[in-house]
């Protein structure tokens, strides 16, 4: 029905750079919202960024001046550009969406199956 896809993610040192990005493709209507989470082990599912048009968009303070998220809305993508990466920015990065697809009125969220981010020396 709808998928979404991310691509990107790798290897890095610490202090180097990755861009990730995720297309959402399907029975899709509208998007409302786009966002990153990312969960690593031993941890709890983080919000990384957040995004909807007209809105300003957020981001965990742990990312903030390091990452920056970005939306095409007419190809339903999203991207996270991630910058001075550290060690404990590595997770396993999930794209998620609330997309109302050709069928239902309503909005439902969907997500992507990771990406994964490793920052190590």
């Amino acid at each position: 029905q709808v998928q979404l896809v991310e691509s990107g993610g790798g290897l890095v040192q610490p202090g180097g750079s990755l861009r990730l990005s995720c297309a959402a493709s399907g029975t899709i209507f509208s998007i409302n919202d786009m966002a990153w989470y990312r969960h690593a082990p031993g941890k709890q599912r983080e919000l990384v960024a957040h995004i909807r048009s007209g809105e300003p968009t957020n981001y965990a303070d742990s990312v903030k001046g390091r990452f920056t998220v970005s939306r095409d809305i007419a190809n339903n993508t999203i991207h996270l550009q991630m910058s001075s990466l550290k060690p404990e920015d590595t997770a396993l990065y999930y794209c998620y969406a609330s997309v109302r697809t050709l069928t239902n009125r309503q909005y439902f969220p969907f997500w992507g199956q990771g990406t994964q981010v490793t920052v190590s020396s």
